[in-house]
């Protein structure tokens, strides 16, 4: 992984976050977009700065930025979209990216950088600052959302879990199209997006499916049920703003909730609230995964 940091860093194409123990899912990165939306509507560029290279170039010159006004800030999966516009016309925007231990601050008065804060988007509301412990994070121009770079990092992204067009037939039919676990169909976000290693396992515990379960071998009513718990899950996240494991805090400096109240996730070895057989930990493409045998069966 740190070989593919170094190469990006000299600018040399871009490729998708591979996973970690723990990172900014969707719900931390939604906490996120409704911190700095509002605040940050209309906000007039001023200033940028770059600190240690992130995973990947900015691509463009921070002059092009001076001047320009954000507007609505929008997210796709794990990406925020932070679109720019110059005397009310269109000026491309910048995709960014949490990755592994990113966390984003809106601040009044932004002092001087600590040894992780890597980019500064000085603006007349305040500056937006990304620290970011492991820089695997990144912040990239694109002319527009369907355009290079952004258009690429964005094509494999599967659907918005609460896209009330996407059904739990779709989402059937989707699984029945991969043999891989489920647990890793899910955090692979080609089908739907957002469940990351948390709440791919609070989900399916909820669901009552093991992880290990082929994708393929779902019937329709236990998709449907997935579904539902991932909604459910991810729900109840947003409500306590997210999960904080190690790094991640809102754009206020707040930590997450959501852990507290977890049900397997990093219990291992502690009663399932539910049954009261014990949690199990396995490892599965290289995360840890949490279940509970009895509440779990395959």
């Amino acid at each position: 992984m740190a070989g593919r940091r170094r190469g990006a860093e000299a600018g040399e194409g871009f490729d998708s976050f591979s996973h970690n123990e723990f990172m900014p899912e969707l719900p931390e990165v939604e906490v996120t977009r409704q911190g700095i939306d509002e605040p940050l509507r209309g906000a007039r560029v001023l200033g940028v700065r770059l600190g240690k290279p992130l995973r990947w170039p900015l691509g463009c010159r921070k002059g092009r930025l001076l001047g320009t006004e954000v507007g609505p800030v929008a997210r796709r999966g794990k990406y925020l979209w932070l679109p720019l516009s110059r005397q009310g016309e269109p000026a491309g925007g910048l995709l960014m990216h949490l990755g592994m231990s990113g966390s984003l601050a809106l601040l009044g008065s932004a002092g001087a950088p600590g040894p992780h804060d890597h980019f500064d988007l000085a603006t007349d509301r305040g500056t937006l600052r990304l620290t970011d412990p492991r820089r695997f994070g990144a912040v990239v121009y694109a002319p527009g959302l369907d355009q290079p770079p952004a258009d690429r990092l964005l094509a494999r992204l599967g659907a918005e879990p609460f896209d009330t067009a996407f059904g739990a037939d779709t989402f059937h039919r989707a699984l029945r199209q991969r043999r891989a676990p489920i647990k890793t169909v899910l955090l692979a976000g080609e089908v739907v997006v957002g469940a990351g290693n948390i709440y791919a396992c609070e989900a399916l515990h909820e669901a009552g499916i093991h992880p290990m379960t082929r994708s393929d071998r779902i019937s329709g009513p236990r998709a449907a049920a997935l579904l539902e718990a991932v909604r459910r899950t991810l729900a109840r996240a947003l409500a306590l703003g997210g999960s904080t494991l190690r790094d991640f805090s809102d754009v206020h400096g707040a930590s997450g909730a959501y852990q507290a109240e977890a049900g397997v996730y990093g219990r291992a070895g502690e009663p399932c609230r539910r049954c009261g057989r014990p949690v199990r930990r396995v490892v599965q493409a290289g995360r840890s995964t949490y279940y509970c045998a009895g509440c779990q069966r395959r």
